[in-house]
């Protein structure tokens, strides 16, 4: 959780980080039916303190949809091939409201069937992935995720990206309190976070990136510039990597990372990558007694000194964002609001001449 936030920046409410955040998407062409789920997505991200992909990610969103590298009209496409399956096509366009789009279906569809997946494909970046578990989990449901991004880890052994940073999330319904959400990246970090240390001029930590020529950097731009992310555990993280590779990516139908374009650049078209989410409806397979052995298990991580339950910071982070806001930096906050006025006036101009 990226819950540093730098000296002598811009402070906003979450109020005004929804109406910035809302005007820039709307100047840059992006369809008021798909703007809701995207300002929402970056809403919650600095809500919870994920400052990496809440604003600090908006200006690659607005880029790509002023340029056409992400189509923001798309209207996603739903169908079910079989009960207990649903599938949404992004069409080259913003996941989250294809991602919105298919949650309702596959709430459903898990109450009836007792378990169902969603499947999105030809999708984009989808911001924190956790944010969409807890929202399955919001409905009494287990819920589990994969999303595939364009490749930037290397198999271990190898020099050549194939995977992406590749995250994995996990959301666990609680009685009376907040859902448990585990939300990780395959890599030691997740990419967001060296752009956000590039963007506030900031070195990164020894251990999370390789430069181009393979070797260790604290450097985020040589890191960006055809390095690679280094794989959390080694083996391990390379074989999470390839585990959501499977689901998000070939069994959705999407981009491998290998042939998906970067979500950092103009090139290259829609990265089409995937996001597959599972829901389960725990009431017929936990047996009785269920919620007191979830919370027995949650109170022998608790129970110790020093050790936390994955997310448990969330909750302190949302009571301080709301009361106190956040902090953005000076250049990234010109930036946005550069996209904002840039698009209200280009739209001025059409009504001028209309």
């Amino acid at each position: 959780m990226s819950d540093h936030q730098p000296a002598g920046g811009v402070r906003l409410s979450l109020a005004e980080v929804e109406e910035l955040t809302r005007r820039a998407l709307l100047a840059c062409g992006v369809d008021p039916r798909n703007e809701g789920a995207i300002t929402a997505s970056v809403v919650a991200a600095e809500a919870d303190g994920i400052h990496s992909h809440g604003l600090a990610r908006l200006p690659t969103y607005c880029e790509h949809a002023r340029v056409g590298k992400i189509d923001g009209k798309a209207r996603p496409v739903l169908d079910s091939p079989r009960p207990g399956l649903v599938r949404v096509d992004a069409k080259g366009g913003f996941a989250h409201p294809a991602i919105d789009f298919g949650l309702p279906a596959l709430c459903e569809a898990a109450k009836a069937q007792g378990i169902a997946a969603l499947a999105v494909s030809n999708s984009y970046n989808c911001g924190v992935v956790g944010y969409h578990v807890e929202r399955i989990a919001q409905h009494g449901l287990l819920a589990l995720a994969f999303v595939n991004a364009p490749a930037s880890i290397a198999p271990m052994g190898g020099t050549k990206p194939v995977f992406g940073t590749n995250p994995i999330a996990l959301a666990v319904p609680r009685a009376g309190l907040d859902p448990l959400v585990l939300d990780q990246s395959s890599s030691v970090v997740a990419k967001s976070e060296i752009v956000v240390h590039q963007q506030r001029g900031e070195p990164i930590p020894l251990g999370w990136a390789l430069d181009r020529d393979g070797e260790p950097t604290t450097d985020p731009k040589a890191a960006l510039a055809g390095g690679t992310m280094v794989p959390a555990g080694g083996y391990k993280g390379a074989g999470l990597a390839l585990i959501v590779e499977i689901f998000a990516a070939w069994l959705t139908g999407a981009n491998l990372s290998i042939d998906a374009s970067s979500f950092a650049d103009n090139l290259g078209g829609s990265p089409r990558t995937g996001q597959f989410f599972i829901a389960i409806d725990t009431g017929a397979l936990a047996g009785d007694g269920s919620t007191e052995r979830l919370e027995r298990l949650f109170g022998a991580i608790t129970g110790q000194e020093g050790a936390r339950l994955p997310g448990s910071r969330r909750t302190s982070a949302r009571q301080r964002m709301a009361a106190q806001g956040i902090t953005i930096p000076q250049k990234l906050f010109d930036t946005l609001q550069a996209y904002a006025s840039a698009g209200a006036a280009a739209q001025r101009g059409v009504e001028l001449t209309g």
